[in-house]
């Protein structure tokens, strides 16, 4: 997978795809704004919901072995990975043990994060999404490319033909008279996905929420398949991250209302799932919960990059960000796309690799992500910090140059003046032409012109004007 500024330059050209996503991402923003605008006292929700998230990240510890000891008291048998290979490996062991070669999955993001489809797939076990997003996903050997909405670069017509010719090779086949109507479409799907459900005897889910003090773990969905896979089969996997702790049932009165409408654009989710533990005859009689790491501590331990734990999978800086609207998720090259994804996932991975430290520069800084997220994530303030770490670390040369020679000319007036006289007479040498190519800057003028130099500063205008007093400003005054 090439870094952010190969990946988004190939996604510019699929003239399509910008259409689809223009489309969505607009339509979930004004109905957004709509029910946002409904709630006098939306702000505080938001600082509500940063304060609850922070309490139990700051006590994150201390919350987990409440949670631990809520479920375990209810029957759930609670498992600890460190990373992914651990997580992938103790589902697999768990669905192994119970004889089958086939689990149906709630969308989570989680298992994406862990590559869990692709362990049980080398298990030699068939990991069946049953979100329809997910489905058309997986059936169309794609990538999501949206945290909510994961096909949200596919229409209806590409749908279709993705129903039409793959379900038919894992499953009960589309009708030969498939239209691309949505009603028919989800008719398709869920005579699909029915056979599915009433089969599996496992299932795997990740969650929304973990309630510390009740041990409650909660999903939000929008079609009930979630609800199936919770439900009806005799055993329930659920791969949960960390930081998804809330500390009591309170709090999580408050993320109901925050993240229906951020993400959305509802004031409640058709469906809200809650379970804790087991029940006799009432839902699945072997419930695992299997609690992940995966980089997540080391993201703790960063004062500042913490806040990145706060996110609640909400999607809104997604649906308002000028350069996710543009180019889409695939160029992120991970599961997290978007701006919350441009911090967490150098965050969770660190940015050694080419595309993490590329992806703290996927951003125009423009701050809407911030107005956008619930639970008030600074993430212009984490990309900054993280494009900082970048340039430490060695990365973008050409650019860590140019700011250490920046800082040396502005640290001195005389040597500004220097350097505005050198500018100036660029400016008249160049003229009213435009600056297409530099060379050694050809990352930044490939995409922009260069702005032409002026052919005379503040300063030398005012020492023009004001020879009588005032031209020893220019040659190092510096006020």
């Amino acid at each position: 997978m090439p870094a952010f500024p190969a990946s988004a330059r190939s996604a510019l050209a699929k003239t399509q795809q910008r259409a689809n996503l223009r489309g969505a991402t607009h339509t979930i923003r004004a109905k957004r704004a709509q029910v946002v605008a409904e709630v006098p006292e939306w702000e505080a929700l938001r600082v509500a919901g940063a304060d609850a998230k922070d309490e139990a990240l700051t006590h994150l510890a201390d919350y987990l072995e409440q949670l631990e000891e809520s479920l375990t008291a209810r029957g759930a048998a609670v498992h600890w990975a460190r990373d992914a290979e651990e997580a992938n490996r103790i589902v697999v062991d768990l669905v192994r043990a119970k004889g089958v070669d086939e689990v149906v999955k709630v969308k989570s993001m989680a298992t994406q994060e862990i590559e869990l489809n692709e362990a049980l797939e080398a298990a030699g076990i068939g990991a069946w999404e049953t979100d329809l997003a997910e489905l058309i996903v997986q059936l169309g050997h794609d990538r999501p490319s949206h945290i909510l909405v994961p096909a949200i670069h596919k229409n209806r017509s590409e749908i279709r033909d993705i129903f039409t010719s793959e379900m038919g090779k894992v499953g009960r086949p589309a009708p030969d008279d498939l239209t691309d109507e949505p009603a028919r479409l989800a008719e398709a799907a869920r005579l699909h996905l029915r056979e599915k459900f009433l089969r599996a005897k496992v299932a795997v889910s990740g969650a929304n929420f973990a309630v510390a003090d009740t041990g409650t773990l909660v999903v939000v969905e929008s079609e009930g398949n979630g609800r199936m896979c919770l439900t009806l089969p005799e055993t329930l996997i659920s791969v949960v991250g960390i930081e998804k702790v809330l500390p009591t049932w309170g709090d999580l009165g408050v993320m109901l209302q925050l993240l229906p409408r951020s993400s959305t654009g509802e004031r409640m989710n058709p469906y809200t799932t809650m379970w804790t533990g087991v029940h006799d005859d009432d839902g699945p009689q072997e419930v695992h919960v299997v609690l992940v790491d995966n980089g997540r501590s080391h993201v703790l331990a960063d004062p500042v990059g913490r806040q990145a734990l706060r996110c609640i999978r909400c999607s809104a800086c997604l649906n308002v960000c000028p350069v996710y609207e543009r180019t889409g998720g695939h160029a992120y090259g991970s599961v997290y796309p978007g701006p919350i994804g441009a911090v967490l996932n150098p965050q969770l991975r660190g940015t050694t690799s080419e595309i993490d430290a590329s992806l703290p520069y996927a951003s125009s800084l423009c701050g809407a992500c911030f107005d956008a997220c619930p639970v008030r994530i600074d993430i212009p303030e984490l990309l900054v910090q993280l494009r900082g770490t970048v340039v430490e670390q060695g990365g973008h040369r050409a650019e860590s140059a140019a700011m250490r020679a920046a800082a040396w000319v502005l640290s001195d007036p005389k040597r500004l003046a220097i350097a505005q006289r050198g500018a100036t007479l660029a400016g008249r040498i160049v003229g009213d032409r435009t600056v297409r190519r530099v060379p050694g800057l050809g990352g930044w003028t490939d995409a922009r012109d260069l702005p032409t130099p002026p052919t005379e500063t503040f300063r030398q205008w005012w020492a023009r004007e004001h020879a009588d007093g005032h031209a020893g400003d220019e040659q190092g005054g510096g006020r």
